[in-house]
């Protein structure tokens, strides 16, 4: 289990979102979205 996950504040609630949001930081990757919700990690963002 990703530590991380379990860790990651609840600003997105959506359990698929979060392992996105949680690949992307352990991978150091962009997500592409328009999602507000998402734009409230620290990570980076394309859109």
């Amino acid at each position: 289990m990703n530590v991380l996950l379990d860790t990651l504040p609840f600003h997105h609630r959506d359990p698929f979102d979060r392992l996105i949001i949680s690949q992307s930081v352990v991978e150091n990757m962009a997500i592409c979205t328009c999602d507000e919700n998402i734009k409230c990690y620290p990570i980076s963002l394309i859109w």
